[in-house]
This record gives C-alpha cells, sequence and structure tokens, in this order.
C-alpha cells in the first residue's frame, strides 16, 4: 500500500464510517415529530448525494407511512432512493438496471436479517393507514419505540453496505 493509500485508509474511511454512525443518531432530532420515515431516512444522506434537504424532503413525503398504505416501509422506500441516487441507472442498460436491481435486493435482505419482513403494517403490528391503525399505533407508542430503529437500521445497512 503506497503512502496517499495508507492515508487515505486511515484517516478518510473511518471518517466516512463516523458520518454514516452520526446518521442513525440523528434520526431522534427529526422523527416522527418533523418528518416521516421515509424522509428521514433520504434526507439524512442527501447532503452525501449533492442533493439538498428541502428537495429531498419533498420527493420523499409521499412514501411515509408505508406510502400511505401500511405497505413497504418508509425507511426501506427512503433507502431506495439513498441507492438510487448513489447507484442507480439513468441509460436502459440492461446490465445497469440488474445492478440497481442487485442492490435494492441486497438491502432488502439485510433489513429483512433484522426484521422478518418490509411491511409497515407487520413491522409496527398495526395498519397505520386507517384511522383506527394509526390511533392505536399512536396509543402504543409506536412511532416513538418502533420506527426509529427500523429508521437507524436502515441508516446503518446504508452506511455499512452502500
Amino acid at each position: 500500500m503506497n503512502r496517499l493509500n495508507f492515508f487515505s485508509f486511515i484517516f478518510i474511511f473511518p471518517t466516512f464510517k463516523q458520518k454514516m454512525t452520526e446518521k442513525a443518531d440523528l434520526v431522534d432530532q427529526r422523527f416522527p415529530l418533523k418528518f416521516n420515515c421515509a424522509q428521514t431516512v433520504f434526507s439524512l444522506f442527501a447532503p452525501d448525494l449533492g442533493l439538498d434537504e428541502q428537495t429531498a424532503l419533498k420527493i420523499a413525503s409521499g412514501f411515509g407511512g408505508g406510502m400511505a398504505c401500511a405497505e413497504t416501509c418508509g425507511a426501506v422506500t427512503g433507502s431506495y432512493m439513498v441507492i438510487g441516487m448513489k447507484h442507480g441507472h439513468s441509460t436502459s442498460g440492461p446490465d445497469e438496471k440488474a445492478k440497481t436491481k442487485l442492490m435494492i435486493q441486497k438491502f432488502n435482505e439485510e433489513f429483512k436479517k433484522e426484521y422478518g419482513t418490509l411491511i409497515c403494517k407487520e413491522l409496527t403490528g398495526f395498519d397505520i393507514s386507517t384511522p383506527e391503525g394509526s390511533f392505536n399505533a399512536q396509543q402504543e407508542a409506536v412511532f416513538i419505540n418502533k420506527c426509529p430503529t427500523f429508521i437507524k437500521t436502515a441508516c446503518t445497512i446504508l452506511g455499512n453496505k452502500f
């Protein structure tokens, strides 16, 4: 390893990893009082992706609550946005499409290792797309006790694997 590579490994790589850990630490400042789960994930990574925070918040605004139907978790869809911005394709080539698809599948695998599912209503135990389900989830403090963990896990997976 030459001097420059050694320097990069010793000083730059830990800084990058530290930034990723810090993202998970910032979750509690954003969720659930300010932004939804997808917005929280995507906006935390926005500066690293060359995207301003306000634009990231707008893009991800419709993906919270399992896309408003308690399906794919917003932390997961926010992560897909990060992966797409960082590694996605902008051409119609099959190799580029396959690479993006593979990365999404890899993320899914890692998230499912932790929780067994990607589905909001299965993760939370409530169908938060209904008024009754949302009310019951709030009563059980799901958005305070469960969801931040899913968001932090998504941020950690992104930081460690992508």
